[in-house]
C-alpha cells in the first residue's frame, strides 16, 4: 500500500505532466489560429521588401545582395526560368517543392507555404526547415524573371535561445519535482505524526504531544486532536474513578446487608435488636435502588432523546411541594430555608425537571453547614425563566466548578468523604437541562457557599 507521500508526490507530478501537455495543445491551436497566418504575413512582406529592392537596384549584383540578407537570418532558394535554382543561406533539410509551384510564382503569383503547411504541431510546423515551408515571390533583376523563395533561419535566429530554454525548461522540471518531494514532506509529516497519535490512543496513551504552531487546517487539526486526547484522558480517569466510586458503592451496602442479614438469623438476638438490623438493611437497600435508578436515567437520557414528554406546568407549585417534602429535614438540621416561588407556567417535563430541581435542593440541604441559609428564587426574565438555587455551605474551588458536571465526578474527598453520594446526579441535571433547551451556571467560593441558576425558556 502507497503511503500518502508517495501518493502526494506522484499525484502532482502527474498534475503537473498533465497541465504541460494540455498547455501545449493549446498553444499549438493559439499557433495554427492566429500565429501562423501572421508569420505568413510578415514573411511575405519581407520576401516582397526583397524582390523589390533587386528590382530597383539592377546595378547591384543579385547574388552578393542575397547572400547578405541570408547572413542576416533567412534562408533563400533562387529559382530562374530555366528550372536553376541557388540557395543562399543554410541549406533546407527537404527540397521537394512542385515544378506547378515554382512556375506560378515565376508567373508573378505569391506563394504562402507557410499558411498552407499541413496542420502539424507547432513544433514541428514552426521549425519544419522545409522548402513548402516557404513564401515565394516573384524576382525581376536585370530584366530577369526569378522565383525567389524565403523562409526565416530559425536556427540562425535563435541558436543561442533554443539552448537557453532548453536549460530553463529542464530546470524548472527538476526543480519542480525537488520542491514537490520536501513540500510534500512537510504537509504529510504532521499527518503521520496524527497516525501515530492515534496509535497511542488506540493503545491508552493518551498523552501526545503534536506540532500545533502550524497556522493552517493541519495545525488546526493537531490542536483538535490534542484536545480530544486530553478529554478521552479525562473520561478515561473518569471512568476509573466511577468503577472504583461505583464498585465502592454497591460493595459496602451488599456488604451490610450480607453482614446484618447472618445476624437476623441468630436466634438469641432480642427485638429491638432484630429491628434495628431490618432498618439497616432497607436503609442500604434504597441506596442501591437509588444509585440503579440513576444509572438507568442516565443511560435513557443519553440513549434517546424522545423520552422528553413536555406538558404545561405550573413550575412554582412543583417547587413549593418539594420544598414542602424537605422542611423536615431542613428544620432537622436547624437551616433556614428561604423562597420565592411565584406561580410560573413552563413547558417542559414535570417528571425530568422535578428530578432537576430535587438533585440540586437535596445537594444544598446535603452540603451545607447546620444552621446554614438555603434561598431558592424564581425569576421571569421575558421569555427566559431563573431559577436559583442557593446555600452557605462548604463551597467549591474554581476546579471543582469547573468539573462539577462531569460524569462520576465527585468534590474533593477530604470534605466531603461523610457525604454520600454517586457522582451522577448533577450529570443528570445538565442533561435534562440540555434537552430542555436551558443552561445552568454555578458561581461558587470554599467555605462561603455556591449558587446554582438554572435558565429555562418559558415555551
Amino acid at each position: 500500500m502507497k503511503s500518502l507521500y508517495t501518493k502526494f508526490v506522484f499525484m502532482t507530478i502527474g498534475i503537473m505532466i498533465v497541465s504541460g501537455v494540455l498547455a501545449f495543445f493549446i498553444s499549438n491551436a493559439y499557433y495554427q489560429q492566429k500565429l501562423k497566418p501572421e508569420n505568413d504575413e510578415k514573411t511575405t512582406r519581407i520576401a516582397q521588401s526583397i524582390a523589390l529592392f533587386a528590382d530597383e537596384h539592377p546595378d547591384v549584383s543579385l547574388n552578393e545582395y542575397l547572400e547578405n540578407v541570408s547572413s542576416i537570418g533567412y534562408q533563400l532558394y533562387l529559382v530562374d526560368n530555366s528550372g536553376e535554382a541557388v540557395s543562399f543561406g543554410a541549406a533546407f533539410k527537404e527540397n521537394g517543392l512542385s515544378t506547378s509551384t515554382m512556375e506560378a510564382v515565376l508567373a508573378g503569383n505569391v506563394y504562402h507555404g507557410i499558411l498552407q503547411y499541413p496542420q502539424e504541431l507547432f513544433v514541428t510546423g514552426f521549425f519544419a526547415n522545409d522548402l513548402n515551408n516557404t513564401i515565394g515571390v516573384p524576382l525581376t533583376h536585370k530584366g530577369e524573371n526569378y522565383a525567389l523563395f524565403v523562409r526565416p533561419d530559425i536556427k540562425l535566429l535563435f541558436n543561442e535561445m533554443h539552448y537557453l530554454f532548453a536549460w530553463l525548461l529542464l530546470l524548472t522540471i527538476l526543480l519542480s519535482i525537488v520542491m514537490v518531494v520536501f513540500s510534500a514532506k512537510y504537509l504529510v509529516k504532521p499527518i503521520a505524526k496524527l497516525t501515530k497519535a492515534t496509535t497511542s490512543l488506540s493503545k491508552g496513551d493518551f498523552n501526545v504531544k503534536l506540532d500545533s504552531n502550524r497556522h493552517d487546517e493541519l495545525g488546526e487539526l493537531s490542536r483538535s486532536f490534542e484536545r480530544m486526547a486530553k478529554q478521552l484522558g479525562q473520561m478515561d480517569d473518569m471512568r476509573k474513578e466511577f468503577i472504583s466510586n461505583i464498585s465502592h458503592d454497591i460493595q459496602s451496602p451488599l456488604s451490610n446487608i450480607k453482614g446484618y442479614t447472618t445476624l437476623l438469623e441468630k436466634e438469641t438476638i432480642s427485638p429491638e435488636e432484630r429491628s434495628e438490623y431490618i432498618s439497616i438493611i432497607q436503609d442500604e437497600t434504597n441506596r442501591l435502588s437509588i444509585l440503579t435508578k440513576q444509572l438507568l436515567l442516565l443511560a435513557s437520557l443519553d440513549r434517546d432523546d424522545s423520552i422528553v414528554k413536555k406538558t404545561p406546568f405550573n413550575v412554582g407549585q412543583q417547587l413549593r411541594d418539594l420544598v414542602r417534602n424537605y422542611q423536615w429535614l431542613v428544620s432537622d438540621k436547624g437551616m433556614m430555608l428561604s423562597y420565592s416561588l411565584p406561580d410560573t407556567e413552563i413547558i417542559g417535563d414535570p417528571s425530568l425537571l422535578h428530578t432537576v430541581w430535587d438533585n440540586l435542593l437535596s445537594n444544598a440541604i446535603k452540603y451545607n453547614k447546620d444552621g446554614g441559609l438555603i434561598d431558592l428564587i424564581i425569576e421571569d426574565k421575558e421569555d427566559r425563566l431563573l431559577i436559583t438555587f442557593k446555600d452557605t455551605g462548604m463551597g467549591l474551588s474554581p476546579a471543582e466548578v469547573e468539573r462539577i458536571f462531569d460524569r462520576f465526578y465527585r468534590a474533593d474527598a477530604a470534605r466531603t468523604r461523610t457525604i454520600e453520594g454517586t457522582g451522577l446526579g448533577l450529570s443528570i441535571v445538565a442533561k435534562i437541562v440540555k434537552l430542555h433547551g436551558g443552561r445552568i451556571h454555578v458561581t461558587s467560593k470554599v467555605d462561603e457557599g455556591t449558587s446554582f441558576v438554572v435558565e429555562l425558556p418559558v415555551g
